[in-house]
């Protein structure tokens, strides 16, 4: 096997790299990987509140001299999870509106619109969480649609994120997470794929 660290060659089930010293246990894989993980959500955590904090403020620092807003692309299910629990549930609204108001800047070419929070919450009402599903299932079908002019190609569409949605649920109730996860990431990569284009990064 060979140390992660410096790439020399090592003895099975040695614990220390002789070279250069790195724990080489598959325990320190583990340990090294969960503070990854925790670092990256604590980030999401920091970031989603600073955006909250901002727009509180009526701050918006996101606008560029050239005039265009610099979206939002480091959005994480971790923080969308934790936050929305904190705040109970209030912030799974205010994501989905800046979700929303996010996606339909980055797919300006399209000519369409994804509906906001105001539309998203009377039609789910009305429709007993009905119009929530199609919601999903238009905004993944959005994503998906308008990867390749930003040079992309999404697997997952509308259709992928609603099946999570609906017999996910199945899965222990995990599907619905993994159907936002999949809308989170797309969402992520259009918005720092707009970012790159209009040189806001």
């Amino acid at each position: 096997m060979f140390c992660k660290n410096c790439g020399k060659e090592i003895n099975e089930g040695t614990k220390f790299c002789p070279n250069c010293g790195q724990e080489c246990s598959a325990m320190a894989d583990v340990t090294k990987a969960a503070n990854d993980m925790f670092n990256a959500t604590e980030k999401q955590i920091a970031s989603a509140v600073d955006e909250v904090r901002q727009s509180f403020n009526g701050e918006n620092g996101n606008i560029t001299p050239n005039g265009r807003e610099k979206l939002k692309d480091d959005r994480g299910l971790a923080s969308y999870i934790i936050l929305s629990i904190i705040t109970c549930g209030i912030y799974s609204y205010y994501f989905l509106y800046k979700l929303a108001h996010d996606v339909n800047i980055a797919c300006e070419n399209d000519e369409k619109t994804t509906p906001g929070l105001a539309a998203f919450i009377i039609l789910s009402f009305v429709t007993c969480g009905i119009y929530a599903c199609y919601w999903y299932y238009k905004l993944g079908n959005r994503l998906a649609a308008n990867a390749s002019y930003y040079g992309m190609n999404f697997q997952e569409n509308g259709t992928t994120v609603l099946m999570w949605f609906i017999f996910g649920m199945l899965l222990c109730g995990i599907g619905p997470f993994i159907g936002m996860h999949i809308l989170i990431k797309n969402s992520n990569k259009l918005c720092n794929a707009y970012n790159r284009k209009y040189g806001l990064n």
